[in-house]
């Protein structure tokens, strides 16, 4: 069945209210979700999912882009870095203003808040040893208040410090809640908090500007990786946040899952070679969740030592 391409009418709007409706959209979602909406406009002729096609879907959403253009949203699409690298796609924000995307419902201590659940993802739990990027609920919640400062009560023009921006343990917890709701964050079945692809979609160039350096000329190999906090895979292009690394420290790999299987497809299992570095390629070095110590711990471990099994720095390779 082909599908009436007409310029942007009630079908697009519709199309777009479900978006808005939703976090994200994977292909089959978008096909149920259009042939609905076109069973709803002429009843008479009903449409199946299996009669829309992935090039319906696409120029439904590029119309519906023009449109949306000159009020900075883009629907925007990506793939998942599950095993299956589903494509899904969401309404975006392209305005470079950081956290612009979740400013206008949330207090300025509710984003205060997320920024250091971000911290505490690319940069506490991101180190060489174990690149985490994911923090327990427990672990955010121990974030609802904010740090002190070092600053005396008064600045020295006798004004009063900055209020700090903090929220109750409760507050903290709805609002963990309401972004997982909303398709910002995910939360795995081990309990870790991760970036959802929605919002690796929204905040990829502020995760760059925020947690990546610039080199310094005098740096090693290794310090220069470091600076990088936020890297992308050497495959696809996008973000890793889930995946694997190479087993050397000091270079800047990284593979999803995924990616790891086409990229070595045809080269046989035992002569997988880095492609930046061409050091053995031992697929049990990772990214996200699985590069976290284990949370349980031999009895009498000390209190650096349980921190150290969360995703904390130390003197062990957590890989």
């Amino acid at each position: 069945m082909e599908v009436d391409q007409a310029p942007y009418n009630n079908t697009h709007r519709a199309f777009l209210q479900a978006f808005m409706a939703r976090s994200t959209m994977t292909l089959e979602d978008a096909k149920r979700v259009l042939a609905a909406i076109f069973t709803a406009r002429d009843e008479d002729r009903p449409t199946l999912a299996a009669d829309i096609t992935e090039a319906d879907v696409t120029s439904y959403i590029s119309s519906i882009n023009v449109e949306l253009s000159p009020l900075d949203f883009e629907i925007r699409s990506a793939r998942t870095q599950t095993a299956d690298r589903t494509w899904i796609w969401a309404i975006v924000n392209t305005t470079s203003d950081p956290l612009t995307q979740v400013a206008t419902t949330r207090s300025a201590d509710e984003i205060a808040f997320v920024k250091r659940v971000l911290d505490a993802m690319f940069e506490t739990h991101n180190t060489p040893r174990a690149e985490i990027m994911a923090i327990t609920v427990t672990q955010a919640l121990q974030l609802h208040k904010a740090p002190r400062s070092n600053n005396h009560e008064t600045q020295q023009d006798d004004t009063p410090a900055p209020a700090r921006s903090t929220l109750s343990m409760n507050d903290a917890q709805k609002c963990i809640e309401n972004l997982i709701e909303e398709g910002w964050f995910e939360k795995s079945r081990k309990g870790y908090l991760s970036l959802s692809p929605r919002a690796l979609m929204e905040l990829r160039g502020w995760l760059v500007d925020m947690y990546n350096e610039s080199p310094d000329e005098d740096d090693t190999e290794a310090e220069a990786t470091a600076r990088i906090r936020v890297k992308s895979c050497e495959a696809c292009r996008e973000i890793v946040t889930v995946g694997q690394r190479c087993s050397n420290r000091a270079c800047r790999c990284r593979l999803h899952d995924a990616c790891v299987r086409q990229f070595f497809r045809g080269q046989g299992g035992a002569d997988k070679k880095c492609p930046v570095c061409k050091q053995e390629w031992t697929e049990q070095t990772f990214v996200g969740e699985r590069a976290a110590r284990p949370a349980s711990r031999p009895s009498g471990a000390s209190a650096a030592s349980r921190r150290s099994m969360m995703g904390g720095d130390s003197d062990e390779d957590s890989d």
